[in-house]
């Protein structure tokens, strides 16, 4: 006779990063009792990318196609080189836990009326600080089983280590300049710096050992109210830092607190 498959489908999103859904194996028909059980199905998934030493926050929705139940639970193991810090979800009808060592982390529905909810999940991981940007980490799994510990999904999600914003920090919002003025600031050792402003690329650099570098204009910026912003890429990842408002040749109104992005 023909067996139905249970299915649940997980979907992830962070720092707004939305994810999707992995395609499900192939359906499943036993051709009677003696047979093997069905393949669990691979249809979790999911993405995130987080700079060394930061936090980020994975969150799952779904338990759905059919509800799994009350005492069924939602498992995150984490990659090598994070660990899961939080399960900040606040409603009734689920319990989320951590493990002691930062492992895995677990939703687990502890009302039949609340099971197939719509909302998140989320869970918060932590990178290590000397993780490499752009690497993409391996062993991160997500699995689905009902109260009696039978898996009715499993999957995994994509961790990428991203690149810390970086910093502009000269020249100074507010002060005059002229047509050519110093760049410098901070970045990720090694990130390939790009400094650009309203017309586009202005100067580019490498940033140091330490982090810190500088650059000067080719051509003479404009003369006028104007505005420069930073981006930093390597191997990979690329990340923007804060906007400075700049004004070229004339007095400049004082601006010194105030940044866009």
């Amino acid at each position: 006779m023909n067996r139905s498959r249970k299915t649940a489908a997980v979907v992830l999103a962070a720092a707004g990063v939305l994810a999707g859904v992995w395609p499900a194996a192939g359906s499943y028909a036993a051709a009677d009792d003696r047979a093997a059980p069905a393949p669990v199905p691979r249809v979790l998934w999911g993405e995130v990318t987080i700079p060394p030493g930061r936090e980020g926050t994975v969150e799952a929705a779904g338990f759905t196609d059919p509800p799994p139940g009350t005492g069924s639970t939602l498992t995150l193991t984490a990659p090598a080189g994070t660990r899961v810090t939080g399960v900040p979800l606040d409603a009734p009808g689920y319990r989320g836990s951590v493990a002691a060592d930062g492992r895995t982390a677990a939703y687990t529905a502890t009302s039949a009326r609340r099971q197939g909810r719509e909302g998140t999940f989320p869970f918060v991981l932590a990178m290590s600080a000397d993780a490499v940007p752009g690497t993409r980490l391996s062993g991160c799994t997500l699995r689905v089983a009902d109260a009696d510990g039978v898996p009715l999904a499993t999957g995994g999600c994509q961790v990428t280590v991203g690149l810390p914003e970086p910093v502009l920090t000269r020249p100074e919002s507010g002060v005059p300049l002229g047509t050519r003025p110093a760049i410098a600031g901070t970045a990720h050792p090694g990130a390939r710096v790009t400094v650009s402003d309203k017309d586009g690329e202005v100067c580019a650099a490498t940033a140091g050992p330490e982090g810190h570098w500088n650059c000067t204009p080719g051509p003479a910026l404009p003369a006028g109210p104007n505005r420069l912003q930073a981006t930093a890429t390597l191997n990979g990842v690329s990340a923007v830092s804060e906007q400075i408002q700049i004004t070229v040749g004339d007095a400049a109104p004082d601006r010194r607190h105030t940044a866009h992005r």
